[in-house]
């Protein structure tokens, strides 16, 4: 949260209101302004409180017309009024409110189906407030699973990401004092690879954090290409260092768009995966979501159990109680879309994202990137003077604009594959081309949503859940928060 400090420099103890609330209500009958750094000495009538603070907050801006978020401004009616119907109810009681605790739990369950885990029994996972506190968890997990392999306090646990993580893993290493070995950006690349992956880790390195779905392009690290080079370090004697998926933002995209992608936990070394219920888990914030692949992956020691408010709860959270409005609006958008309604919203959101890039690339004034563009986001700036004559090694036209300068680039050409010409051969079943979009993403008015399939259910069975799946023939995604 934002950290304030003292009295506001321009607070004034007189100032305007609403006279046709105040003045002139025969209820109040007097002037009367909004406290600012005390508590005023009587009570006023609800309903003045509540016109004085609606009017105040007419000064923020209309959060269904901010572009500039990540984070989910728009849901149904009904949703809103499952989530009034729900903000009382403090989640962490689940003695006294457990079918709210069975939908968290029903929510996890279909997480870990998405995300592949290989065992229902095995697989736990748990709500959050957001991705932060949820990479926070993740993060202190594969702390105490270093520490524990090898037991010696003097020795500096470290972390290695890609420069464009989000600032919660920054925040990570200093409130834990992990040193953060953070790979820069270098030419055209703009995220974490296997090479630097491997070259920053050794025997302290208590993790890689991979990142599906960056804040900064929108593009999908190469997990299945670090998760291998890391197997290939350990046969070899190095460390056996887990790959953590911060999947913030493209671990409620990638299930549902790029299905032939491997990034999740059919990946061995693949320890654990996050993402944001509030941003392309379409609720309104805030809620987040982590899932470990199994008991091992999660000691046992962080996990507190508290009886005094009723039976034995076992809980891992930095935070305590909070309201449960939020796992009930999360479940009500898995019951409302289902796969193909969750493919039909994640789709839409990517064209839209690629046409602004499309349009954004035939201005002169502005540059777009190689690089992947995998989440829906769309990045650009005025370019600098490019050297005459050069092109870019990619020419599709929806690649995403990002916020640099890159040489001019020639018009588009037929292409004969789903990618560009000059990636077509980095593409296979198991990874993305590192400069394009597959022109299959496009929306196309004679296409038809391919069938859905939905694995069998996944999560440490503490109930039966009765439910059904969608066609199994095959499977097929928005990050600040």
């Amino acid at each position: 949260m934002a950290l304030h400090r003292g009295s506001s420099q321009n607070e004034s103890t007189t100032g305007s209101s609403n006279p046709l609330i105040t003045e002139a209500n025969p209820a109040l009958g007097q002037r009367l302004t909004s406290p600012k750094s005390r508590l005023a000495q009587d009570p006023v009538p609800a309903d003045v409180a509540y016109q004085l603070i609606h009017d105040e907050l007419l000064l923020d801006g209309s959060a269904r017309l901010n572009l500039a978020t990540f984070v989910t401004t728009g849901m149904e009616p009904q949703a809103r009024q499952l989530m009034a119907d729900c903000v009382d109810k403090n989640m962490i009681d689940k003695d006294e409110y457990p079918q709210t605790a069975e939908l968290e739990r029903r929510c996890v369950a279909m997480l870990a189906d998405l995300w592949h885990a290989p065992s229902p029994d095995q697989a736990t996972g748990c709500s959050t407030t957001g991705s932060s506190e949820a990479c926070m968890l993740a993060g202190i997990a594969l702390h105490r699973r270093w520490a524990a392999r090898v037991n010696d306090r003097t020795r500096r646990p470290n972390l290695v990401m890609g420069a464009n993580v989000q600032v919660c893993w920054e925040k990570f290493c200093r409130y834990w004092d992990v040193e953060p070995r953070i790979v820069p950006m270098s030419g055209e690349r703009f995220h974490l690879d296997a090479e630097q992956a491997v070259a920053h880790c050794d025997e302290d390195t208590i993790g890689v954090v991979t990142i599906l779905g960056s804040t900064f392009d929108g593009s999908y690290e190469p997990i299945a290409d670090i998760s291998a080079a890391l197997d290939e370090l350990a046969s070899h004697g190095g460390p056996d260092v887990p790959i953590h998926v911060d999947g913030a933002s493209g671990a409620m995209i990638a299930p549902f768009l790029d299905h032939d992608l491997l990034w999740d936990f059919r990946l061995p070394r693949v320890a654990s995966i996050n993402t944001s219920g509030h941003k392309y888990g379409l609720v309104y914030p805030g809620v987040g979501w982590v899932l470990w692949r199994d008991a091992d992956a999660l000691p046992q020691e962080l996990i507190f159990n508290v009886n005094y408010l009723g039976g034995n709860m076992p809980t891992f959270a930095l935070n305590f109680s909070r309201p449960g409005a939020q796992v009930v609006a999360q479940y009500y958008i898995f019951f409302r879309l289902g796969h193909s309604g969750f493919r039909a919203v994640q789709q839409a959101a990517r064209d839209v994202a690629m046409f602004l890039s499309g349009q954004i690339e035939a201005m002169p004034e502005f540059r777009c990137s190689p690089a992947a563009m995998n989440c829906p986001s769309s990045r650009s700036r005025q370019q600098n003077t490019s050297p005459a004559g050069t092109s870019s090694p990619c020419h599709e036209p929806f690649a995403n604009a990002v916020g640099r300068s890159l040489p001019t680039r020639s018009p588009p050409t037929a292409k004969t594959s789903p990618y560009c010409g000059s990636c077509a051969a980095t593409a296979s079943a198991t990874t993305s081309p590192t400069c394009c979009w597959p022109t299959s993403a496009l929306p196309s008015t004679n296409s038809t949503p391919t069938a859905v399939r939905a694995p069998p259910p996944v999560h440490p069975a503490s109930a039966t859940d009765p439910e059904h799946h969608v066609s199994k023939a095959g499977r097929t995604g928005r990050t600040a928060g």
